[in-house]
């Protein structure tokens, strides 16, 4: 705003004198003396729904990089190699990327925000994906007749998250899906990964999963069916922290449900948020599925409109 003109009540007020030249004046940018900024954390829809306590694990957890990369790679001669988990680049060195964020916060979430125990889970995963060479497994050639019409992945819930389908009766042959439990788990694993190549872990990181039960015989189960089942749980329990948003178990055998009935007391409370047992037919599955998936992303054969599972 400009000075006021003189008037009959305002009286003009002279410039003050300019400084003499003769006075030195310290050449100080006030960049230089200005305290260095903040590094802002790298955001996406998933890193804002984060809590206080999540970004405090996170940054503890990404800090730590150096060493687990160390620990599980204690073989390698570069240690520090960027490396690519789940099709997101994390450089240990350099580890601001949030889908990165949204990565390391599925392991503290799965320890409960416990750094140390994340960071076991960490080394342990990254070893274990070396041992058993799952980049080349998710390239591996499966014998389309044992196995292609195990798997699915058709349609999208009503947040986002991509529905797999697991159809354990599609082939009637179990020793020839069972047979062979190192080539079952390597199948299965590698399925587990074309699906999670549908997160984009910038809107979605999860998925839902629908295991189909029909035509399977609780009571006439193989030892080796017995083992691959076990086997899987335990590598998707142990490896694979916090991809499932929902997962239903459908046209289950009574005696099943009851088993799942018989274990409920072992498994956390937020576990058994996730999991549904449904009985069988369309009308019983669709009352507990279409609440979560649109009619139109439904195969007709759980209650919905949409084509069936090829």
């Amino acid at each position: 705003m400009s000075e006021p003109e003189p008037t009959a009540t305002t009286t003009a007020v002279p410039p003050e004198p300019e400084v003499a030249a003769s006075v030195p004046i310290p050449d100080t940018p006030a960049a230089e003396n200005a305290p260095a900024e903040k590094d802002e954390e790298a955001q996406n829809a998933l890193t804002r729904k984060f809590t206080e306590d999540e970004w405090k694990a996170v940054k503890e957890l990404r800090v730590r990089l150096p060493h687990i990369f160390a620990e599980a790679y204690a073989q390698k001669e570069d240690k520090t190699a960027p490396i690519t988990l789940w099709g997101v680049s994390i450089d240990p060195a350099s580890a601001k990327d949030a889908r990165v964020s949204v990565i390391l916060a599925k392991f503290v979430r799965a320890r409960n925000l416990n750094v140390d125990d994340a960071e076991k889970m960490l080394i342990a995963t990254l070893k274990w994906r070396d041992e058993f060479k799952v980049d080349e497994v998710v390239n591996e050639q499966f014998d389309e007749k044992i196995f292609g019409s195990l798997g699915r992945i058709s349609g999208k819930d009503k947040e986002g998250c991509p529905v797999v389908y697991n159809l354990y009766g599609a082939n009637k042959d179990l020793n020839a899906v069972f047979g062979d439990v190192d080539r079952f788990l390597r199948w299965r694993v590698a399925f587990m990964e074309k699906s999670i190549e549908l997160l984009d872990f910038e809107d979605i990181d999860q998925m839902v999963q629908v295991h189909d039960y029909e035509g399977v015989s609780m009571m006439s189960r193989t030892t080796n069916q017995k083992a691959a089942a076990s086997r899987a749980s335990a590598l998707f329990q142990d490896y694979y922290p916090e991809f499932l948003s929902r997962k239903f178990f459908v046209n289950v055998p009574s005696v099943m449900a009851w088993v799942f009935w018989l274990f409920k007391p072992f498994l956390s409370a937020k576990t058994m948020e996730k999991f549904s047992m449904v009985g069988p037919g369309p009308k019983t599955i669709g009352a507990v599925l279409l609440p979560i998936i649109d009619a139109q992303e439904l195969p007709k054969r759980y209650g919905g409109e949409a084509d069936d599972l090829a």
